[in-house]
């Protein structure tokens, strides 16, 4: 059987080493030899002997969203074989931390990390003003942490001299040790949606950088 369908750059190969690697553009692959953490649901295929089991519903087994304060759900992937993750066809990347490093994420970015990496729940100073309250996860330590985002994600460096505002729904992440506060702009409000009432910005100030993702869909709205 001929067909484009079986290009050499579509068909999975042997794993080299246990840990993450990109399959493509959509998909990460992960060699299991122990144990990792992905969100539930994400799994779209598997090799191997692997065991899923759901991670608690309290706070360390839920990564926050941003704004509504819904949580994400996580499984661990357990014993050794090979699993593909995705979602809803989204672009992934592969964040390697070193000693040192920190970025804060929104929960509905993971995708999958390795289990030697820390996560902590946050919530922004001055958070009330968005009702639901603006919670995101604090990842640290040493490992590799798998980000989706719809479309390709905007990198925006972010400076003492020039602080950057964000829609709380298009934000992916942010370097950890930026200050945040939340900024009100009805006249932004009005003009980008196209609507009255007023707008919340995410602030970001000091040396780093902020994710954007393209879309002010949320994964609610867009399942309606």
């Amino acid at each position: 059987m001929k067909s484009d369908l079986f290009a050499s750059e579509n068909l999975a190969q042997a794993a080299a080493a246990p840990g993450m690697t990109l399959q493509n553009a959509k998909s990460v692959k992960y060699t299991v030899n122990g144990e990792m953490l992905a969100r539930q649901g994400s799994m779209v295929a598997f090799r191997g002997n692997l065991q899923f089991e759901r991670k608690g519903q309290g706070i360390g087994g839920m990564l926050k969203r941003a704004v509504t304060g819904e949580g994400l759900a996580l499984m661990s992937v357990r014993g050794q074989g090979e699993a593909w993750f995705a979602h809803q066809a989204g672009n992934c990347f592969i964040v390697d931390f070193e000693p040192g490093d920190s970025l804060t994420v929104n929960g509905r970015n993971v995708l999958c990390f390795d289990p030697t990496l820390s996560y902590e729940i946050k919530m922004l100073k001055g958070a009330g003003m968005t009702g639901g309250g603006l919670f995101n996860s604090l990842f640290t330590g040493t490992g590799k942490l798998a980000l989706v985002c719809d479309g390709h994600p905007i990198v925006i460096p972010v400076t003492a001299q020039n602080p950057v505002y964000v829609d709380t729904d298009a934000v992916v992440g942010w370097s950890a040790h930026l200050e945040t506060g939340l900024h009100r702009s009805q006249s932004v409000g009005s003009m980008i949606r196209g609507g009255s009432g007023e707008a919340v910005q995410l602030m970001l100030r000091g040396e780093g950088f902020v994710i954007v993702r393209p879309s002010e869909v949320t994964e609610t709205a867009a399942a309606h």
